[in-house]
């Protein structure tokens, strides 16, 4: 019999937690903006994880493709890098002045990257914020230009104009580009001369409810060539897909150099620390920019940064994570055309969007996808999902039977 979680403590929990919590569990992690369509089909808290897998407060188990959000590179709880975490931890976290392996970590990570120094924070959105700040202080301008579409943090001068407490003043100095238009960068440069201090791009088009898309041909050479031109600092968003195309980072991956790239996400496997790194002809200017937090010097993410790359490194995950996600992906679109449908699955394999064709509205996907979460295999219905190396082949297997009894549920309603 085919057996469907149920989420009564779930329930239960998210009813108190709207008393006391906005929204109970607020931003694009909770029912009320995560597309849990429908919602009775999701949890909302979770209770442990290990590996490639969660489970929930009323003990359902589910094979995890969204890896927190990304963070989750190696599996949860990667024992290597809890343990050095846990080492550092007893000796000593939040202190009044740095913990040396700060500086172990900026080592390994400017070697790593082939940058020349980093400053680390909390969030993605810390970094990509100094990012900008940098370029401003370093050039003496005020024009960020950035994708459309692009996601860099919730900043105010990283959303749009409408959205509730956001006001011209913050992004009166965006200029926006279509992705994979050259030309039209070029013109905002002739429009605003000596005016653009950066461009800021992740290093693919990865947004939600759309295809994703891989950089043209000789897109990035052509970025980068307008960008020393004309004295523009080049930023890469790494956030999201960093360490997961390249150990070098993302601009490596693409074949060039940023001047600036952010890190966050996998770079310490869940322990939440971010970093920017640059080239030293900004190092000047970044050292002038006042940029601070409580816990940005703590210690224990470093050392489980240290930990996650070292062993990333030792492990070849990236080849591991492509290994997996292309058998995954060429499972999933046998056993979709087996009933009868069409997945289509775009961007990096590592990091991919997917959707089914002849579903303008999204429907029968979110009803496919809802369906899949309520038998054990987490997916999302608008967002990247993420492979991580603990995924066996026996977590694709249960993954593909899963999937061909959400198609068979779903038949008779589309």
């Amino acid at each position: 019999m085919d057996k469907l979680n149920v989420y009564d403590k779930s329930r239960s929990l998210y009813n108190r937690a709207l008393k006391c919590i906005p929204q109970g569990v607020y931003g694009h992690l909770g029912p009320s903006n995560g597309c849990m369509i429908p919602v009775d089909y999701y949890p909302i808290f979770s209770q442990k994880a290990k590996g490639a897998y969660f489970w929930d407060v009323d003990g359902n188990k589910f094979l995890d493709y969204m890896c927190a959000y990304g963070p989750n590179i190696l599996g949860y709880n990667d024992e290597d890098v809890d343990k050095a975490a846990l080492a550092q931890l007893k000796k000593g976290n939040c202190t009044t002045i740095p913990d040396s392996v700060l500086v172990d970590f900026a080592e390994l990570l400017t070697d790593t990257t082939g940058k020349d120094w980093a400053f680390f924070a909390k969030n993605g959105g810390d970094v990509t914020a100094l990012s900008v700040l940098t370029a401003r202080a370093a050039t003496g301008r005020k024009k960020i230009v950035m994708v459309k579409g692009g996601y860099h943090g919730v900043a105010p001068w990283m959303q749009k104009l409408g959205y509730a407490g956001v006001v011209e003043e913050d992004v009166g100095n965006n200029l926006y580009v279509h992705w994979n238009d050259i030309k039209e960068f070029e013109d905002l440069i002739s429009k605003y001369p000596g005016q653009i201090a950066a461009f800021i791009s992740t290093p693919y088009y990865h947004p939600t409810f759309e295809d994703n898309k891989l950089p043209a041909e000789n897109y990035w050479k052509g970025i980068r060539d307008l960008c020393t031109k004309h004295g523009i600092v080049l930023i890469f968003d790494d956030i999201r897909c960093g360490f997961r195309l390249n150990i070098a980072g993302s601009d490596a991956h693409y074949g060039v150099k940023a001047d600036l790239i952010t890190f966050c996400k996998a770079i310490a496997n869940g322990y939440n620390v971010s970093a920017l790194c640059g080239v030293d002809s900004l190092k000047g200017a970044v050292s002038d920019v006042f940029y601070t937090g409580s816990y940005w010097m703590s210690a224990e993410p470093f050392a489980a940064g240290v930990a996650c790359i070292n062993k990333m490194k030792r492990e070849n995950t990236i080849a591991t994570l492509r290994f997996t996600a292309d058998k995954l992906h060429g499972g999933l679109k046998e056993v979709a055309k087996k009933n009868g449908r069409e997945i289509v699955i775009t961007g990096e394999p590592v990091m991919w969007y997917m959707r089914h064709t002849n579903d303008e509205n999204f429907f029968m996907h979110q009803a496919w996808v809802a369906e899949c979460v309520r038998r054990g295999v987490f997916f999302a219905n608008h967002h990247n999902h993420f492979v991580n190396s603990a995924i066996t082949d026996e977590d694709i297997a249960f993954t593909l039977d899963v999937a061909d009894r959400a198609y068979k549920a779903i038949k008779d309603k589309f």
